[in-house]
């Protein structure tokens, strides 16, 4: 009887358990259906404005897009980059208007916030949407409904369509520029500090500086290594110069930060071999090698498999000076000359020191300012005697003596050519002619 009594208990489970992952596979087969791309309309043409702006509010403006990117790492995809209020907006639709043969297909899209917003209402969202099969879109306009008029939806490029051969090694990514940023003598020194590690292509997010620093970006611009990504988020949202909400009734953290960084990985995926995150008073000190190319090369052979390599902040306080490399011409332009800061802030106990990255963009799905949230491979902490982070900046530790902190002087390994970098930037933008 209790034998029967176990066998009719068995078999009621595995009936549940069938039961069960029949409808898991029969709700995930229609959820995969209700992504498929469908035709809606025949025999039109794409007349929808194409949108010019880096930032454009969508009807509502609850969804702002920045740039779609095709993406065919796990299936053919447009990807768009954008920031979305995190509560308000559950459902968006890709419009895709496919030539010569008229057909507008609309795809409902997967939107991702990323995790990381901090308390913030509004965030970085993945907006992806699958692509029609028989064509490959150069457009594409976002809707809340699959039901409209896609003449009257803005267009937007769909960039990364062409397979590149790389045309850089590195591209560094800053963002964002703003609060009138007039750091002028620092960000000449990081730029050519950059160049001389091995940075061809360095991609500001600007949302404003001084009028000093307009003049060298147009300077770095027309040498070819700049360039600007017009970031105007304050004409969109209330923006927060701290990276965690303070209840102060600001929609997003740090200028849209995480949204730039994400853009810019995306945006230099099939231009630039690697990408390094870091911002305009940081630089990526190599230790152990002359430039970054030669360190990339042994931690790649030393770490297989991992496309995301993360290097240790440490902090470098401007009030902390050497006499040594006091260049009267320098007097004139406003900043801090890094080449005279160079005694480090010691470990805080059992406090985590940021890090910062170079990864491999076409590893890398989605992004945080220290860390990335989803790649392909592996992570890898750079041990601080291959790199730091040399982080030129106000001190942390405001109460230490100076005999507590650490005389660092690598930087003035590459003193030479910087001092000679930075006079000849001086000279051309007529930055020394103002004593």
């Amino acid at each position: 009887m209790l034998c029967a009594r176990k066998k009719s208990y068995f078999a009621a489970a595995v009936c549940i358990i069938t039961v069960t992952s029949m409808l898991a596979v029969s709700y995930l087969r229609l959820q995969r259906l209700s992504y498929q791309p469908k035709v809606i309309q025949e025999g039109r043409r794409c007349r929808g404005k194409i949108a010019n702006s880096t930032i454009t509010a969508l009807k509502g403006n609850k969804t702002f897009i920045i740039s779609p990117y095709f993406d065919d790492r796990e299936s053919k995809v447009t990807h768009l980059i954008g920031i979305v209020h995190h509560k308000d907006v559950k459902q968006l639709y890709c419009w895709f208007c496919c030539q010569p043969n008229g057909k507008i297909y609309v795809s409902k899209a997967e939107i991702d916030v990323h995790s990381d917003r901090f308390g913030f209402p509004y965030g970085a969202a993945d907006i992806v949407c699958l692509e029609p099969e028989n064509c490959d879109p150069t457009h594409v306009s976002i809707h809340q409904s699959p039901h409209g008029n896609i003449d009257q939806l803005p267009r937007f490029e769909i960039k990364n369509r062409k397979a590149e051969t790389f045309s850089v090694d590195f591209t560094v990514c800053i963002s964002a520029m703003f609060g009138n940023y007039n750091n002028v003598l620092q960000f000449i020194q990081s730029m050519e500090m950059y160049k001389i590690l091995g940075a061809q292509k360095v991609v500001i997010y600007k949302n404003n500086c001084s009028h000093l620093m307009e003049k060298v970006l147009k300077f770095y611009i027309e040498e070819g290594t700049v360039e600007i990504i017009p970031w105007p988020i304050h004409s969109h949202l209330r923006v927060s110069s701290n990276w965690h909400f303070m209840q102060d009734g600001t929609h997003i953290g740090y200028y849209g930060q995480i949204t730039a960084l994400n853009d810019c990985i995306y945006r230099n995926m099939e231009r630039s071999k690697f990408v390094v995150l870091n911002d305009a008073d940081e630089i990526i000190l190599p230790l152990k090698h002359p430039n970054w190319k030669t360190m990339m090369n042994s931690l790649q052979e030393q770490n297989p498999g991992t496309s995301v390599f993360l290097f240790e902040n440490h902090i470098f306080p401007e009030t902390v000076s050497s006499h040594i490399f006091n260049i009267s011409s320098w007097n004139t332009v406003p900043g801090v000359n890094i080449l005279q800061h160079v005694y480090r802030e010691p470990d805080r106990k059992d406090v985590f020191n940021p890090r910062k990255m170079i990864v491999d963009p076409r590893k890398v799905i989605q992004t945080s300012v220290h860390f990335v949230l989803r790649a392909y491979g592996n992570s890898a902490n750079v041990p601080m005697d291959v790199a730091l982070i040399y982080h030129c900046r106000e001190a942390l530790q405001r109460d230490l003596p100076r005999e507590s902190l650490i005389r660092d002087t690598t930087l003035w390994r590459y003193n030479s050519s910087l001092i000679m970098n930075v006079n000849k930037v001086l000279s051309q933008t007529m930055l020394q002619a103002q004593k």
